[in-house]
């Protein structure tokens, strides 16, 4: 069996005992031997495959007592990245890029999702100032309702600002006009005053 193929068939196995067993942060799961017998592949796959996952901080070796699912709420592998992947300029590049355009997706998915009530109520958090960029963007991915999408973001603005990316200065102004054109559902409006926000307006053809 191919690496990468023992690597999904660990995880996927992993998925189905945590699932079953109602397992939860802090539960231990079957050892290197057991999981090798289960999978009917080599030790050393397993523990390759293990060592990737407790990079990812799914799960962590307690030395003398075995592996443990681990609450994926930390910042461990954004930390990682931060110092030694995204001290590359074009990581850091990539990172604000796909940020970019995750943003102006979801955007697109609020059009078409959002009624006019949700989009009331962030305005109003907006013009109290309860709102910074991270949690005004934070607000439409719930009215989004991705769960996978909204995983993807977190992880992104965390490595943006582990590393102190671009600083995002917050517009309250070109705010308010975005979410007057989401509630319009006039999407080249609301894309353009997003580029606004984002200085993207000279480079308009990448995005």
């Amino acid at each position: 069996m191919e690496n990468t193929k023992v690597y999904l068939e660990i995880v996927k196995q992993l998925r189905e005992m945590i699932s079953a067993d109602k397992l939860k942060s802090g539960d231990k799961i079957p050892s290197e031997r057991e999981l090798s017998e289960r999978l009917n592949v080599g030790r050393s796959s397993v523990r390759e495959a293990l060592r990737a996952l407790e990079l990812l901080g799914l799960i962590e070796t307690r030395r003398g007592e075995g592996t443990f699912i681990r609450d994926f709420q930390g910042n461990q592998l954004v930390q990682l990245l931060g110092t030694f992947i995204l001290q590359d300029e074009k990581a850091k590049h990539d990172v604000i890029e796909t940020k970019n355009l995750m943003e102006m997706d979801l955007l697109r998915l609020v059009l078409k999702r959002a009624d006019k009530k949700e989009l009331l109520q962030i305005r109003n958090l907006v013009e109290n100032e309860q709102l910074n960029d991270d949690q005004f963007f934070y607000q439409l991915i719930k009215i989004a309702d991705n769960y996978l999408f909204s995983r993807i973001w977190l992880v992104l603005k965390d490595y943006y600002n582990s590393v102190h990316l671009e600083k995002v200065v917050y517009n309250r102004n070109i705010l308010f006009l975005l979410i007057d054109a989401l509630i319009e559902k006039d999407e080249e409006k609301t894309l353009s005053l997003y580029r606004q926000l984002r200085n993207l307006s000279i480079i308009t053809d990448k995005y």
